[in-house]
């Protein structure tokens, strides 16, 4: 058999495996985070990017001001950060922080203090997956990949073996604190996202900054 024609079979069998084992790391109502108790499946979201969620019926407009809390990095036994290192943990959590104050800061004024009109937003990093080194970038133009690629990219889907993050938005109202939205997301760039493919947090970084642009629309 020609050598070439056997690795790719190799290389196939590799993307496959990876793409089962990566379909698993669903987003869970994590049990210490405070709203956890009030978040229920979110039906109405097809993408699964939001699989559960609290609302209230609140007009953001009212709102000009917010409180950017410090991200948390989640504790709690049912994290879902695999093997990612404490660095990487504070680099993403460090990263979140930069990216959504500066998405907010274009429809708020950040602020420290309570007052009237204020939201006050907290952020938990509960889990993150790393692109898988090569591999993932490979996978982009291996002809395997570029099917599997190409169906994910049509209906908004993960690319194969690519990274993700994993975490909590909940949004008080800054002088009742008064719970208004609480949910859990998952987010990760498009399927054939290259620039996305390449170092280990790479996409976990661009999918924080997918979700930090949803929140600012759902603020809207």
């Amino acid at each position: 058999m020609d050598r070439s024609i056997a690795l790719r079979g190799l290389g196939t069998l590799m993307l496959g495996a990876a793409v089962a084992g990566c379909a698993s790391v669903a987003p869970v109502p994590y049990s210490e985070m405070a709203s956890s108790a009030y978040m229920a499946p979110d039906n109405s979201d097809a993408s699964g990017r939001v699989p559960y969620r609290y609302s209230t019926q609140t007009d953001w407009r009212t709102y000009n001001k917010v409180i950017l809390e410090p991200v948390v990095v989640y504790r709690g036994k049912d994290h879902q950060f695999a093997d990612i290192s404490d660095k990487d943990k504070a680099t993403l959590a460090a990263y979140m922080q930069t990216r959504f104050a500066e998405r907010l800061r274009g429809r708020f004024m950040l602020v420290r203090e309570r007052a009237p009109n204020t939201l006050r937003i907290r952020l938990t990093l509960t889990g993150a997956v790393t692109n898988t080194p090569v591999l993932g970038t490979l996978s982009r133009f291996d002809m395997a990949g570029a099917v599997y690629n190409g169906v994910q990219a049509a209906r908004d889907g993960e690319g194969m073996m690519t990274g993700s993050v994993i975490y909590g938005v909940e949004i008080f109202d800054a002088t009742t604190s008064r719970l208004l939205s609480a949910y859990v997301t998952k987010q990760y760039p498009g399927a054939y996202d290259i620039k996305a493919s390449v170092g280990a947090l790479a996409a976990a970084n661009a999918g924080v900054d997918k979700g930090a642009d949803a929140l600012l629309a759902q603020l809207n």
